[in-house]
């Protein structure tokens, strides 16, 4: 774009207002906050002081060790984003889809990594933040692609004050591009004007064109222009750019559920003939609409020359933020409050190591022309030796001054500043596993939760941080994902399955588009899960209890949640071996035994069941004799009694003996099933330790004969 001086001066101002209310301030934490973290803890004026002084300069840097505890808290817990249906069109499929998607999308861009990185830019800095857009390098329809960003280039509104970039006025980043990447990426006119410029235009000052930056080379302060050190390929880093995304009001074209009432913007560049051939896929359900609405706009200048300006093609900023705790616009990290107790540290375990070195060269009192092998300076230099010999007049001219006495209570403030670190930071011994060898491990898991809750805050808002990622990356894919495409996802089991899943695929039979992205709203859920190494030690462990306890794990669930290398190749191979035609006749004859069994067991009880029913027929019989003899006695009524009382004793006889053929029946079934259990559970773990064996043994290097070692002789 030709040079435009008020829009170039717009841009400068808004960056100069919010560099000046605010940032600085930042910059200047964040980059003490970095020297601290990496170990550079002292002044360059307190070390030339200390040097000069002949007194030590200890640097015992906690803060790493500490940031690395709450990163690794981190690192064991990994982000998993799913979609759910909210309203319009959306279906459980879609959903599943875009969860699909967006694994797709995590795995090209290793989130894993950049979400740590992103993690430790806010401990240490307190300000994190990616850039989510799309990219074009390798595919001409564009992928979403997700960046780490120099926190300390990013300037946010000064009038902001809350999380959500959403509700920001306008976000501004600060670059330095060549003028290859200028051509690439704008017009190769604009990389022709800024190579030839000799400096930057009065208006902006040295600030729109400076090389102080962090890099491998360290800050450079260096404040002359391009034409000193610019090599003829243009590829130092000499170009300043102001990347500002801003919001304005504009009217917009917005689809209308003529339904529901749900809007959603038009993008700029659909033309008349989609946006009416949408209206006809949906039935003529949508209308279109203009409404008043801020949008985005994007400007890029570099010094008085306009890179860029026009409408952003996203609905959200592509900045992302990460603050570890924020309070209405104020960011708080981690390292900011550790700052004063790692200089105490570091200050008295140095006053510490002076007092030894002191009371180890204290000085001399000489005579004055009492020393014969020396002179006055060469004692001062060497009086501190082992085996110094000092050769005098008078042995009474020389005396050794006596030192001061360690201050009481000296090696108690570099404890107390130890401490500060842990309580401050909340991470304690335990969390660092430097527990003493008599805590009990029940003690030790309870204070290493309690560390984790302390930790929750700053987890949290990562989780939120994720949120807003899959916002943006969600409206982002049903803008622009608009074709038909092969999404190709690998999971992260032990075999590492791909899977396959076309998105927007036209059905020509039913004239509907299969998965179709752009239909619905979706509702975002964020889970915390461990990595999968924590995971895996868990689920061994457990899968392994269960099996002593006599709970049937099946063997590929143990191997593929163990630590054995190529494990994948040895489930593989057990699951290729379940194919086979032994492998199919054992479990034919497994089967027919079971049948067998079963067949054995009912056998006996039907036995057991006509033996009770035989009874039970020659008590009745015995009842109906003694009735008849009765009817002939004396008194009737006396032997009816008896007979009653005779029959109800048989009938109790028959209905215990029925009772214990039926539990012992009972009983030998769960006896049979145990050993069966039992059987097929010492038949799997056999099995599967006999594969395992001849696989390590195939896949062991045969020993040639040459490489055995000789007998002696």
């Amino acid at each position: 774009m030709p040079v435009n001086v008020d829009l170039a001066s717009e841009t400068w101002e808004r960056y100069v207002e919010c560099r000046d209310n605010g940032h600085l301030d930042f910059l200047v934490k964040a980059d003490r906050c970095d020297k601290f973290a990496i170990g550079k803890q002292w002044e360059q004026s307190d070390l030339d002081a200390l040097k000069l002084a002949r007194r030590p300069a200890l640097t015992i840097n906690k803060i790493l060790s500490t940031i690395s505890t709450i990163m690794g808290e981190q690192i064991a817990n990994r982000a998993e984003i799913l979609f759910r249906p909210s309203s319009g069109n959306a279906t459980d499929t879609i959903a599943e889809a875009l969860t699909k998607v967006w694994m797709q999308i995590a795995q090209n861009n290793q989130m894993p990594w950049r979400r740590s990185e992103l993690f430790g830019d806010g401990l240490i800095r307190s300000r994190g933040f990616l850039d989510v857009r799309l990219d074009f390098t390798d595919t001409m329809i564009g992928e979403v692609s997700i960046t780490n960003l120099n926190s300390k280039n990013v300037v946010i509104d000064s009038d902001a004050e809350e999380y959500d970039p959403d509700v920001w006025n306008d976000v501004l980043v600060s670059k330095w591009l060549t003028p290859q990447d200028v051509a690439i990426l704008y017009s190769q006119e604009d990389a022709d004007i800024l190579r030839l410029k000799e400096g930057s235009s009065y208006l902006y000052g040295y600030d729109s064109i400076e090389r102080v930056r962090d890099r491998f080379a360290g800050p450079n302060v260096n404040n002359s222009y391009v034409t000193e050190g610019r090599d003829k390929y243009g590829v130092r880093r000499n170009i300043r750019t102001i990347d500002r995304q801003y919001r304005r009001l504009d009217k917009q074209l917005h689809f209308v559920d003529t339904t529901t009432g749900d809007m959603r913007a038009i993008p700029n560049t659909w033309d008349r003939d989609k946006i009416a051939l949408v209206i006809e896929k949906s039935g003529n359900m949508l209308s279109v609409t203009k409404k008043l609405v801020k949008r985005i706009r994007w400007t890029v200048v570099a010094d008085d020359v306009v890179l860029h300006d026009d409408w952003s093609p996203y609905k959200h900023f592509t900045i992302i933020p990460y603050f570890p705790f924020f309070r209405y616009g104020q960011t708080v990290g981690v390292v900011e409050n550790l700052l004063g107790s790692q200089e105490l540290l570091n200050k008295v375990s140095s006053q510490e190591l002076h007092v030894v070195n002191t009371v180890a060269n204290s000085g001399w009192k000489i005579r004055a022309g009492s020393l014969k092998n020396m002179s006055s300076e060469e004692l001062e230099q060497r009086g501190s030796q082992t085996g110094l010999v000092l050769e005098l007049d008078d042995i009474n001219n020389a005396e050794k001054i006596t030192p001061n006495a360690t201050p009481t209570g000296l090696d108690r403030i570099s404890y107390k500043a130890e401490e500060h670190i842990k309580t401050i930071s909340n991470v304690s011994d335990s969390m660092q596993g430097f527990d003493r060898e008599d805590v009990a491990a029940k003690a030790i898991a309870y204070k290493q939760q309690r560390g984790s809750a302390s930790m929750s805050k700053i987890l949290d808002n990562l989780e939120r941080t994720d949120w807003i990622l899959a916002r943006n990356v969600l409206d982002i894919v049903q803008e622009y994902y608009t074709e038909e495409r092969l999404i190709k996802i690998i999971h992260g089991d032990a075999q590492h399955e791909s899977e396959e899943l076309t998105i927007n695929q036209y059905n020509p039979e039913t004239g509907e588009i299969v998965n179709d992205l752009t239909l619905g709203e979706y509702d975002i859920v964020v889970t915390s899960t461990p990595a999968r190494a924590t995971m895996e030690d868990t689920q061994f462990d457990q899968a392994v209890a269960l099996r002593e306890l006599g709970v049937l794990i099946p063997d590929n669930f143990i191997i593929e949640n163990s630590r054995l290398q190529r494990k994948a190749e040895i489930i593989k191979s057990m699951e290729g071996d379940q194919d086979s035609p032994e492998a199919k006749a054992a479990a034919e004859l497994d089967r027919r035994a079971r049948e067998a069994e079963v067949t054995k067991l009912e056998a006996e009880a039907m036995e057991k069941m006509a033996s009770a029913e035989l009874k039970q027929a020659q008590v009745q019989k015995t009842l109906a004799e003694a009735e008849t003899v009765g009817a002939d006695a004396g008194n009737p009524e006396a032997e009816m009694q008896k007979n009653e009382q005779e029959f109800a004793l048989q009938i109790d006889k028959h209905e215990h003996e029925k009772d214990l053929a039926e539990r012992e029946f009972a009983l030998k079934a769960d006896e049979h099933e145990h050993k069966k259990v039992m059987a097929q559970q010492k038949q799997a773990s056999d099995a599967s330790i006999a594969r395992a064996q001849s696989f390590a043994k195939a896949s062991q290097p045969q020993q040639s004969p040459q490489s055995k070692p000789k007998q002696e002789s």
